[in-house]
C-alpha cells in the first residue's frame, strides 16, 4: 500500500524527481505510521494522567465538597501506564515525534469525564490492591471502547494524519500488541527490516522496469485506452507483474489476490476484476511461454 502510494505521488509529478527522492516519499509513509503509533500510546496515557489533574482541580476550589476532595486516583497510578511511560523506546519516541504538540486538552478530558462514568471504570477504582490483568484491561478498555468510538477523536486523529484511514486496523493491533508486552516495540522500526528492505526493492524495482511490464500490460488491455485506465490500476498492474519476474518468494497466486484487495480498497468498483483479468492472463502467458523464472532484480 505504501509503494502504490509512493508510485502515485511519482506519477504525479511533471517532470523527473531527483534521484533518491522516491525513497525519501516512502520513507515518510512509514514515519507517519510511527508518529501516529506514538500519538495514539500518548493519548492513552493523557486520558490515564488526568485523573490526578482532575483530583487537584476539584480540590482547589473555592469551596470544595467532600467528593471534591476525595476523587479517587487509582487510575493514575496504573502500573501498565507506568511500564508505558518508563519505557527508554517510548520516551524517545516522545522526543522525537513531540505528541504533545498535537494534543487536544479539551478533548482528552472529555474522554476522561466519559471513561469516570463507565461501570468498567467504577469497577476498576472499587477493586482493592493491583492485579496486572485488570491493569492491563482498563488501559486497553481506554483505547478500545473509549478512543477508537468515539467520532470526536476519530475526526482529531485523522485532521492530524492523513495516513488515519489507511493504518488505523494496524495501529489497533500494534497498540494491543504493545499494552501487552511494554517495552517490547523498537518505535524507529515500526515495520521490521525485511518488510521495510521489500517495500524499498518492489518501489525500485517497478520503477526501474516500468517500461517492461507496461509492454507486457497494454497487449492485454484489448478495446481499453491505456490513458483513459485509472492510474492506480495501472500502477498495481505494474507492481504485480515485477513481482511475478522479480520477486523470488511470493507465490504468483498470492501477488494477484494482494492487487486485487488493493485496486477493489483504493481504485474503482470495477478495478478488482480488472486488474484480476490482466494479471492472471499476463501470468498465464508468462507460464506457457516458461519465463516464469523469477530472479531477484538486483541478482539478474
Amino acid at each position: 500500500m505504501k509503494v502504490m502510494q509512493t508510485l502515485y505521488v511519482v506519477e504525479s509529478v511533471e517532470g523527473e524527481m531527483k534521484p533518491g527522492e522516491p525513497q525519501k516519499i516512502l520513507q515518510k509513509h512509514f514515519d507517519l505510521t510511527r508518529g501516529l503509533l506514538v500519538y495514539l500510546l500518548y493519548v492513552i496515557t493523557e486520558i490515564a494522567k488526568y485523573a490526578e489533574t482532575d483530583a487537584r482541580q476539584k480540590a482547589s476550589k473555592h469551596l470544595p465538597t467532600e467528593k471534591d476532595l476525595n476523587v479517587n486516583i487509582k487510575l493514575a497510578g496504573n502500573e501498565l501506564l507506568w511500564k508505558l511511560l518508563e519505557d527508554p523506546n517510548y520516551k524517545e519516541a516522545v522526543k522525537l515525534e513531540k505528541p504533545e504538540l498535537l494534543a487536544d486538552k479539551e478533548l482528552t478530558r472529555k474522554l476522561y469525564l466519559e471513561l469516570v462514568n463507565t461501570p468498567e471504570y467504577k469497577q476498576y477504582i472499587t477493586e482493592e490492591g493491583r492485579q496486572p490483568k485488570t491493569e492491563r484491561q482498563l488501559i486497553e478498555y481506554i483505547f478500545s471502547s473509549l478512543m477508537l468510538p468515539n467520532e470526536n477523536f476519530v475526526a482529531h486523529v485523522e485532521e492530524l494524519f492523513t495516513n488515519w484511514d489507511d493504518d488505523c486496523e494496524m495501529m489497533s493491533q500494534l497498540v494491543l500488541n504493545y499494552l501487552q508486552k511494554p517495552g517490547s516495540m523498537h518505535f524507529t522500526e515500526v515495520v521490521s527490516k525485511e518488510k521495510l528492505q521489500f517495500a524499498r526493492d518492489l518501489l525500485a524495482t517497478t520503477m526501474e522496469k516500468k517500461q517492461q511490464a507496461l509492454d507486457m500490460i497494454k497487449p492485454k488491455l484489448k478495446n481499453w485506452d491505456p490513458d483513459r485506465i485509472a492510474v492506480l490500476d495501472m500502477i498495481l498492474m505494474q507492481m504485480g507483474v515485477c513481482e511475478f519476474l522479480y520477486f523470488e518468494t511470493i507465490p504468483p497466486k498470492v501477488t494477484i489476490n494482494e492487487y486485487i484487495d488493493l485496486a477493489k480498497e483504493y481504485s474503482t468498483q470495477q478495478s478488482g476484476q480488472f486488474v484480476n483479468g490482466i494479471l492472471d492472463n499476463i501470468h498465464k502467458d508468462l507460464l506457457k511461454d516458461e519465463k516464469m523464472h523469477k530472479v531477484a532484480f538486483k541478482k539478474k
